[in-house]
């Protein structure tokens, strides 16, 4: 299994591609010891060449399908995870037909518009956040709204060991916002108004690059249009995805 041809796949993309799950998801299943090349416990590193047989669980992953790319309108309560043993996981939620998962995630108390796909190959493209990518949300918070808060989170917020990217905000009602990051730390809004002295109430992300919301009802969900997905790959073009 040190297969180093320019025809060999590295195993964690051979996973991703074959609709199971992004790399990194299928970097911890190649560590838990679930996936075999050729009857041969494999480890992080592997590579697939063509006639390879490669199983996870004892079960062969079949051969590349038919890209599949969807926006749900996500409500809360529902957790971004694949792990079926979750109560209320997103993907026992869609009981699509076939084998999906997220592309990043959305706090489970938060609600909105979130990608899924059996694309490994665009997750890291999307959440990377030096492509720089926007997510656009509208957050209600427990106090009035003043023009320091609003420079304070567009300049930047002390969290995580970290500041914040500079970012576009706009109060759109007492209690309400709009804001646009670049960036996907985690529980990241929450975090900054806790900061400033604000309570999140409701978080809702209605954009995420080219594709919004819109009136996507809660709980329902759509195929990307073609429209969408020609518009998502000229943004997409030259990302880094590792």
């Amino acid at each position: 299994m040190s297969v180093t041809n320019e025809n060999s796949t590295s195993l964690n993309k051979f996973i991703s591609e074959s609709g199971f799950c992004s790399r990194r998801e299928a970097d911890v299943i190649i560590k838990a010891g679930r996936v075999t090349i050729n009857g041969v416990i494999a480890s992080s590193g592997n590579r697939v060449a063509d006639g390879d047989d490669v199983l996870l669980d004892g079960k062969e992953i079949g051969s590349k399908p038919k890209e599949i790319y969807i926006a749900l309108n996500k409500p809360i309560g529902i957790t971004c995870t694949t792990d079926m043993r979750v109560e209320g996981n997103i993907i026992e939620y869609m009981d699509y037909q076939e084998r999906i998962f997220p592309i990043g995630r959305l706090d489970k108390p938060s609600e909105g518009l979130i990608l899924l796909t059996n694309d490994g190959n665009i997750v890291n493209k999307i959440l990377r956040a030096s492509n720089n990518h926007e997510k656009e949300y509208i957050v209600e918070v427990n106090k009035p709204i003043t023009k320091d808060f609003l420079l304070k989170m567009g300049a930047g917020v002390p969290i995580l060991e970290t500041i914040t990217r500079k970012c576009d905000i706009q109060r759109v009602g007492k209690f309400k916002f709009n804001i646009i990051l670049t960036q996907g730390l985690n529980r990241q809004i929450r975090r900054m108004c806790e900061h400033l002295g604000y309570r999140v109430l409701s978080l809702k992300r209605v954009r995420i690059m080219n594709i919004e919301l819109a009136n996507l009802a809660t709980g329902n969900w759509r195929h990307l249009s073609h429209h969408e997905m020609k518009q998502l790959n000229l943004l997409l073009k030259g990302s880094a995805k590792n």
